[in-house]
């Protein structure tokens, strides 16, 4: 019951969140298409000598296979970089990945854990902010995020993808019928690297609002689960005590009666 009652305030702030999120990538595929002759840092693409990867998960446990899955796709993703002999830095916002990292013995560029029911975004500005600017610094040349997006209730889906440096197919609106033009001031460059750092942030903190969404629908889902599975048992358990109690009902009475005969 609890865990229904957070996730519906979960449920709230997600949606919430995904209008600016859906308005600021318009936006920003506005502007790169706008302004051709600069790229973004954000969007430069080099060759990949080093990989970040920030990985969201949850602080406390009792959610089923929530952590697990996407923890998965984390280890198939540092399997596949160790063959390629490609090091991999984490961001880990969470405990339990966080736990899971230091298991690994990963190296850890920034972590950020016990968000609450309500992350914010003052609280993981920290975290994120070390990722990105080891991107532009030419520290890491690619970095993943790593969460569980919210399908509905009985159904959370875990999500590796690609997050810088950011593809011009995933800045397309849906939609595009035409291009705007913009006057930029101070200057271009300022304006497209301050934007796409909101946009990135706003990625990420959307991120962590599906994973809290999921977090609480597996978790109900799974509390469930084990309070039908203890009423099974306590089912058992009483039938199986019934018996025991026959039995012995029965083993007393027939040595009363035998004792009887014998008299």
């Amino acid at each position: 019951m609890v865990a229904a009652s957070k996730m519906r305030r979960a449920q709230e702030r997600m949606r919430a969140a995904r209008p600016y999120a859906e308005k600021i990538r318009e936006i920003v595929a506005n502007l790169a298409k706008a302004n051709p002759e600069y790229r973004p840092s954000y969007m430069a693409v080099r060759e990949v000598k080093t990989i970040g990867t920030i990985l969201v998960s949850t602080d406390k446990g009792l959610c089923g296979g929530l952590n697990t899955n996407v923890l998965r796709l984390v280890t198939n993703q540092v399997r596949e970089m160790q063959e390629a002999n490609t090091p991999i830095e984490f961001t880990a916002i969470g405990a339990k990945g966080l736990q899971f990292l230091n298991r690994s013995k990963a190296k850890i560029l920034s972590e950020v854990i016990q968000l609450g029911d309500t992350p914010h975004m003052d609280i993981l500005i920290g975290s994120i902010t070390a990722q990105l600017a080891a991107f532009e610094k030419g520290e890491v040349d690619a970095v993943y995020l790593a969460y569980t997006r919210f399908i509905n209730t009985m159904k959370q889906e875990p999500v590796l993808e690609k997050l810088l440096p950011l593809e011009p197919s995933a800045l397309e609106p849906q939609q595009s019928a035409h291009a705007w033009d913009y006057i930029y001031e101070p200057d271009a460059e300022l304006v497209l690297n301050g934007l796409l750092k909101r946009y990135v942030e706003a990625l990420i903190f959307q991120a962590v609002a599906e994973n809290k969404a999921s977090e609480q629908s597996a978790r109900m889902v799974a509390m469930k689960s084990a309070s039908d599975n203890a009423k099974n048992v306590i089912g058992e358990l009483q039938l199986e005590y019934n018996k025991t109690r026959q039995a012995a009902i029965t083993k007393e009475l027939s040595e009363i009666v035998g004792g009887a005969a014998a008299v």
